[in-house]
């Protein structure tokens, strides 16, 4: 039997959680349960949504990975997909900022709007719209660039510093934002891939939020962590949220 995931949704006002629940029937002539459809507990809409997803289906070649999922993500809110190896919690995501578009034979139908756009129209600027939504994976992946340029990377390329002291500047920010600053001040021209596992991801989610983006996709970023890091970044989305 299919596993479904289940939504945490986090927001100013309380907790919501929305679970994938499982609808048992007996097939005609075999008696194997099976989910014929999916309730929700809670809410999965919201007024307002920043991002919205409508009847999200997801295919990799002939294998039917996601199936007619809608949900709403609103302003100032964290959400959390919950869920066992396998049920779709990344292929989702990466449909939000069309990282599926780089894996051969994938295939995705519905609509995500970012405040009303379809993301998935032929006019959209990938580069600009991942910009707009930025990903942690859960395998930390730092450029093979000093700690430093792997940082100023994306506000170079974005045009969001003008001089060397705005960009000294930005990655100083980012760095502090995931609890690295401290670790690395000193040593900012070595290389990312230097560092450990832990610090490699935190490089990474500061790479992420230089660019100020306006949604935030995190994969297991916390999987290579030690609990003290991990409250670090637990401490750093419940800012992002606020802000």
């Amino acid at each position: 039997m299919e596993a479904a995931p289940v939504i945490k949704r986090e927001a100013p006002g309380g907790t919501v959680q929305l679970e994938g629940s499982k609808t048992a029937k007996k097939e005609k002539g075999r008696g194997l349960i099976s989910r014929e459809r999916r309730e929700t507990v809670g809410r999965p809409f919201v007024e307002n949504p920043r991002m919205s997803c409508r009847s999200l289906d997801v295919y990799y070649g002939a294998k039917h990975a996601i199936k007619n999922v809608s949900l709403d993500i609103g302003r100032n809110e964290v959400i959390a997909l919950i869920g066992p190896s396998g049920c779709g919690k990344s292929t989702f995501i990466r449909c939000l900022n069309r990282m599926n578009d780089t894996i051969e034979g994938c295939r995705v139908t519905g609509e995500i709007t970012l405040d009303g756009l379809n993301i998935y129209s032929e006019d959209v600027d990938v580069v600009l719209l991942r910009a707009q939504v930025g990903m942690v994976f859960q395998k930390p992946n730092p450029f093979p660039k000093s700690i430093y340029d792997n940082v100023a990377y994306g506000p170079r390329i974005h045009g969001l510093v003008r001089n060397k002291s705005e960009t000294d500047e930005a990655v100083e920010i980012s760095l502090r934002r995931a609890g690295l600053w401290d670790e690395v001040k000193d040593w900012l021209h070595q290389p990312g891939t230097s560092l450990s596992g832990g610090q490699q991801q935190r490089l990474c989610i500061a790479r992420t939020i230089a660019v100020d983006p306006e949604i935030i996709l995190m994969d297991e970023p916390c999987s290579a962590l030690d609990p003290i890091a991990t409250a670090v970044i637990e401490d750093l989305i419940d800012e992002l949220k606020k802000n």
